[in-house]
């Protein structure tokens, strides 16, 4: 069932074709957290404004993913892609793949992708978090939030225990989803 609903939520967002405009950083693949399916974020989020997070499923913050989930409803319609990214990198994520799977998709019930464990700071860090980390900051825990345009510009950065409901956060992505 998870597995449909993930593929679901991929084929929901489908951008039609990668653009010549998409950004190097976005140029790059990676696998659905708990599945084998595989997403190009220019074929599949090109063109469209993003709300990245790097999850875990043993945060104090773990409960934020409900919140997302809201703002993932709240603005699809618009245009809005939520992309988690899952990481262990703080050490507060499950061991087996499938249990942090079991967590993001079967717990809190999340349908926005959620990409399998990878590194998110430092020399390691995936393509994706190592173009935020240089524009804004590479994160200092679990569930740091980056505003992208749609355009592939890094607008903002927000930390970990600023809420996905926060009027901070609600105010940017409006300001984005506008132009």
């Amino acid at each position: 069932m998870r597995n449909i609903v993930i593929l679901i939520s991929t084929l929901l967002f489908a951008g039609g074709g990668a653009s010549a405009a998409c950004p190097d950083y976005l140029n790059n693949e990676m696998r659905i957290l708990g599945t084998t399916d595989v997403v190009n974020f220019c074929e599949a989020y090109g063109e469209k404004p993003l709300l990245i997070v790097n999850t875990a499923s043993n945060c104090g913050y773990t409960h934020q993913f409900s919140g997302l989930e809201k703002l993932h409803q709240l603005y699809r319609d618009r245009g809005l892609v939520v992309l988690g990214f899952s990481s262990d990198d703080f050490f507060q994520e499950e061991d087996n793949e499938e249990d942090a799977a079991e967590v993001c998709f079967g717990k809190y019930k999340v349908s926005f992708p959620v990409m399998a464990t990878s590194s998110v700071r430092g020399k390691d860090a995936n393509p994706v978090f190592k173009a935020l980390g240089e524009a804004k900051g590479y994160p200092r825990w679990n569930f740091s939030k980056y505003i992208v345009a749609s355009d592939g510009n890094v607008i903002a950065k927000f930390r970990s225990n600023e809420s996905p409901d926060s009027p901070k956060i609600r105010a940017t992505l409006a300001k984005v989803l506008e132009g």
